[in-house]
């Protein structure tokens, strides 16, 4: 099964910046074995169009974006719709991450209608959720992420579900003061991921405080199908390491769907 690995680079890199490591990219994956493993960047809305040209529109490393609005057009200040970035050439829509909830006012309801806009023009939604560790500590974890994919998911049908990739976030593991999760940590939450979502969904993500040293080891947790990487992916050295650990790794220890 594909080992999805991907990387948002949040408000990083300037143009220039975006283009080399582009370039880098595309010369790295090009005539190298990446079996069983796709790639995904998804750069700040300004460099979409430049590197989805380096990389190719339908090329072996898929450009995203990270976020765009429900509606396909209007009075909407500031914001992108997904005709628009799926005309710079984003394939697929990080929705729903934590910091977007945060700070920029992101509800489940909203979620619902931006993984339903994607749907709708045939991209792919990448659905982020996460619980914070109030929540971990109470021991909640598990019916917090369920009940966050139940509000953004339901309604779909198979075969919409088959486009959806599922990003597991918790809020305590990601960012500059986030902790690496343990194994022990991550199964009972993609457990319940899995008992829902396994088989109909393309994929459950793992994200936070990844790094070269615990990728393998994340890779290795049953239903654990690839991984969204933040600062360590940022420069392309690292993520090609990651890239490396993924291809070894080969396919991830999910029930067979």
């Amino acid at each position: 099964m594909t080992v999805w690995v991907g990387t948002s680079w949040k408000m990083n890199k300037t143009l220039a910046e975006a283009r080399a490591y582009a370039q880098g990219l595309l010369a790295a994956v090009s005539g190298h074995g990446l079996d069983g493993v796709q790639p995904f960047v998804i750069p700040p809305a300004s460099a979409i169009a430049a590197v989805a040209e380096i990389l190719g529109r339908d090329g072996r490393v898929l450009v995203g974006a990270q976020n765009a609005h429900w509606e396909d057009a209007g009075a909407w200040t500031g914001e992108v719709s997904v005709p628009q970035v799926a005309d710079a050439g984003a394939r697929i829509i990080e929705i729903g991450h934590s910091e977007r909830r945060e700070h920029f006012g992101e509800t489940d309801d909203t979620v619902r209608r931006k993984v339903a806009a994607v749907l709708h023009h045939g991209l792919i939604p990448l659905l982020c959720i996460g619980e914070p560790a109030s929540v971990k500590n109470a021991g909640g974890s598990a019916a917090f992420i369920l009940n966050q994919a139940r509000r953004a998911l339901d309604g779909l049908d198979d075969d919409q579900l088959a486009r959806v990739l599922i990003a597991y976030e918790p809020i305590w593991a990601i960012g500059v003061n986030g902790r690496p999760a343990t194994a022990g940590e991550l199964q009972e939450p993609f457990a319940a991921l899995w008992g829902r979502y396994g088989g109909r969904v393309s994929a459950l993500l793992y994200g936070g405080s990844v790094s070269v040293d615990n990728a393998a080891q994340l890779l290795e947790i049953e239903h654990v199908g690839g991984l969204f990487v933040g600062r360590t992916a940022w420069q392309l050295e690292g993520y090609l390491s990651l890239l490396g650990i993924a291809a070894e790794r080969g396919t991830y220890r999910g029930t067979p769907a």
